[in-house]
């Protein structure tokens, strides 16, 4: 699988990601198969958080590591902490906790370093200069190896890019979320930040699931998407999921796409996907995306 430079870090993440949050804590033979398989296949980007599972996601996907523990980028996230009664989570955006924080994670993933660390959300009230000193220091310290954001607010990202060194920002991007292009990809690109793209699949919109309203577009309007692709897709023989992360990795400023799977048949059809787009040559794509470019203009001008 195609390897994609992180920013300025250095790191080089598989340009498909394991979006470990759809692993099940409560089945961890299972979650550990998928996740050895997925390494087999050539993905090398895992990405989790501490908030997943009230932190059991960190631990499963710890343990189905180690074996390869060197040669994966591991991500994960830190901001939200869970109340002591289990009834929801509260923000904790401040330089202390996070520093608390971090041993947590480490322990549960047992490692002695996290590669990307991200802050998990984000506001612009947030003591923002704070959080890039614990991040800093974290890397400092050899905790860490480098840092992010995961958030889809402008103004909060615009921040981080002014005052930090962060290597990448997760948020959605797909053929019906394009906000990304709107706004932020061409500020991201002239930074030397990358996007960690998830969402990709649309909530299984654009792959199979039953069409319903989604973002700003109503149930018609997706249809018409929809319908748009899968013209696209018959032209071309190849099926819907191919397209829609295509057309992602076609962006310029997309390190990888993080797509979450919880089952191996789910993954059997991933890594399928990621044949399908190995077997495109650079002309085929081209034409593939201009093809779903242009007709998803067409109903939308």
């Amino acid at each position: 699988m195609e390897q994609r430079r992180l920013g300025k870090s250095g790191l080089m993440v598989s340009e498909i990601g394991l979006g470990c949050m759809s692993l099940k804590s409560n089945q961890p033979k299972q979650s550990k198969a998928i996740i050895q398989k997925a390494f087999d296949r050539g993905i090398t980007f895992f990405d989790t958080a501490d908030l997943y599972d009230k932190g059991q996601n960190e631990t499963v996907v710890g343990e189905s590591v180690q074996a390869f523990r060197k040669q994966i980028v591991l991500a994960s996230k830190v901001g939200n902490l869970w109340r002591a009664d289990g009834s929801g989570w509260d923000w904790k955006a401040s330089k202390d906790y996070i520093i608390k924080a971090i041993d947590g994670s480490l322990s549960r993933l047992k490692t002695d370093y996290i590669d990307l660390y991200q802050l998990h959300g984000g506001t612009i009230d947030d003591p923002i200069d704070e959080i890039i000193e614990a991040f800093e220091l974290l890397r400092k310290q050899g905790k860490i190896r480098a840092y992010g954001l995961s958030s889809i607010r402008p103004n909060v990202i615009r921040e981080f890019l002014s005052k930090s060194a962060i290597s990448s920002v997760m948020m959605q991007y797909s053929l019906l979320d394009r906000r990304l292009e709107e706004e932020m990809d061409a500020l991201l690109t002239a930074k030397g930040v990358h996007i960690l793209a998830r969402g990709t699949l649309a909530k299984g919109l654009l792959v199979d699931k039953p069409v319903e309203p989604y973002l700003q577009y109503s149930s018609g309007e997706v249809s018409h998407i929809l319908r748009n692709l899968h013209r696209v897709v018959k032209q071309s023989g190849k099926d819907s999921a191919a397209e829609a992360i295509s057309y992602v990795l076609s962006n310029a400023a997309v390190a990888t796409a993080v797509v979450g799977v919880s089952t191996k048949l789910q993954l059997d059809e991933l890594v399928h996907t990621k044949q399908q787009l190995a077997q495109l040559n650079d002309m085929d794509k081209k034409k593939l995306l201009d093809g779903v470019r242009s007709l998803y203009y067409t109903e939308h001008r």
